[in-house]
């Protein structure tokens, strides 16, 4: 793909293998499905499909290639995908189209074109090793997303989707959402959590009617439809929306749900009026905090919530207050856990926080517990990225708390006094006596700095 001129950077190479994955796991899905279920048919015309039995255009290694491969592709495939026929609500067809309407083929070299379909052609999704094995290579694909730009927002680590999902811990029956869904961890994250719960198939194929997520970009679209499929979600329940797309006045109880696992955007600026959906004191051009809100009117009473925000939610006037109040007379934000900046690097280097919650009693007191970095790394990153067992001493902690240099608690009145202001810091921590050396102080300047111009982009975005 780095020899073909029409390839610019990794998030368009991920993107171009992308549609090509989605429509090879697609056709080999589809052609299980013909020998398992009685009448069906897919959706898709044979001479679009990409196994050989059908169409000769990809599955066949020694089919069309070079010119005819690239007109085929660009004037046949794309504009009849984007066109297919959804007028009998056929799920399996809508995820075709909407695949297919938000994406290209950038590739310019037929021949290459045809080398990267013959590489994909070792594989065959119908198989058990190769569908898991391939699992392991997708998720360091959208692992390599971190470092492409702009994309990075849409990819949560794996250490962070597991262990919220740990701690809400959603139970089979339950409607699980992710307003954000990006390319599809947390929704993972939580079908993984309930296979192990699954008694029979039925149970199994339950899963995919309670995990639901909403994407609005369609890279990640893709890429976390492709995910779900790869995690034996046969048509997965991810729906190509603006979340913030409709007054809140629009959801009734019958739209709430019992889990919330998200990483809402955030440093994002609210086009489309989209603001003008939520009442009048909660109205912010800031992402985050409007996310929040949604969330919490989402939720069933009793319904629980594991989310990411950054530090610029958790303090602030105005709406910011008004925000966090909500929270806290809405919930009993129980839970917050503080992440050293350097998690969501590089796309990201602003302090963040995972929150837990609960809708239905206001909050009382909260905990906060301090994660430190580990003892022989100065930050996260790309090479050393954040680990799931590092949350261990959390996962100890969480049912026998108390106070130590790593946690506190905080009463409701005292945040009440402080403006409903979080970003309490720990009173328990020991003075840092440390000797920094010169490449220590510029990366501590640096951080600095970087908080500081976030700081000012939220100013100006609320001026």
């Amino acid at each position: 793909m780095r020899m073909d001129t029409g390839l610019n950077g990794d998030a368009q190479r991920i993107e171009q293998l992308g549609w090509m994955l989605f429509l090879k796991i697609f056709s080999d899905k589809d052609r299980e499905l013909e020998v398992i279920t009685d009448n069906y048919k897919s959706p898709i015309p044979n001479e679009f499909h990409w196994i050989k039995e059908k169409g000769n255009w990809a599955g066949d290694d020694e089919g069309i290639t070079g010119d005819e491969l690239l007109t085929f592709v660009d004037q046949k495939l794309f504009p009849s995908l984007r066109n297919i026929d959804i007028s009998d609500g056929n799920k399996r067809a809508i995820m075709v189209k909407e695949v297919f309407e938000g994406n290209h083929n950038y590739m310019k070299s037929g021949i290459y074109l045809r080398q990267v379909i013959n590489k994909l052609n070792e594989l065959d999704f119908n198989v058990s090793k190769d569908k898991h094995a391939f699992g392991d290579v997708y998720e360091t694909i959208l692992k390599d997303l971190q470092n492409a730009g702009k994309a990075g927002e849409f990819y949560t680590p794996r250490a962070i989707t597991n262990f919220i999902t740990d701690i809400i811990n959603p139970k089979l029956g339950e409607r699980i959402l992710d307003p954000a869904c990006g390319t599809g961890g947390y929704l993972t994250s939580a079908i993984e959590h309930l296979k192990k719960q699954v008694n029979n198939i039925d149970e199994s194929q339950s899963i995919q009617s309670y995990v639901q997520g909403w994407e609005f970009k369609p890279l990640p679209y893709l890429l976390a439809t492709t995910n779900l499929i790869l995690h034996d979600i046969d048509v997965p329940n991810i729906i190509f929306r603006d979340s913030l797309d409709q007054p809140l006045s629009n959801y009734r109880e019958r739209d709430r749900v019992d889990v919330i696992l998200a990483n809402p955007p955030f440093g994002g600026i609210v086009g489309n009026g989209n603001d003008t959906n939520f009442p009048k004191n909660y109205r912010t051009k800031e992402s985050a905090d409007l996310f929040l809100v949604l969330m919490i009117h989402l939720l069933k009473n009793g319904g629980r919530a594991g989310i990411v925000l950054p530090d610029g939610s958790l303090t602030g006037d105005g709406v910011k207050q008004r925000v966090r109040e909500n929270l806290l007379t809405e919930c009993n934000l129980h839970t917050i856990i503080r992440l050293p900046n350097s998690v969501f690097k590089p796309y990201a280097t602003v302090a963040t926080n995972l929150l837990f919650f609960e809708k239905g009693t206001p909050t009382k007191e909260i905990w906060y517990y301090e994660h430190q970095l580990p003892d022989d790394q100065k930050s996260y990153s790309k090479t050393k990225p954040i680990q799931l067992n590092e949350f261990e001493p959390i996962k100890n902690w969480w049912n026998n708390r108390e106070e130590n240099v790593q946690s506190w608690k905080v009463g409701i009145q005292t945040i009440i006094d402080h403006k409903y202001d979080l970003d309490i810091k720990n009173p328990n921590k020991q003075e840092d006596t440390h000797e920094y050396s010169t490449v220590e102080l510029i990366s501590r300047l640096e951080e600095s700095m970087n908080r500081s111009i976030s700081l000012l982009s939220q100013l100006k975005t609320e001026l």
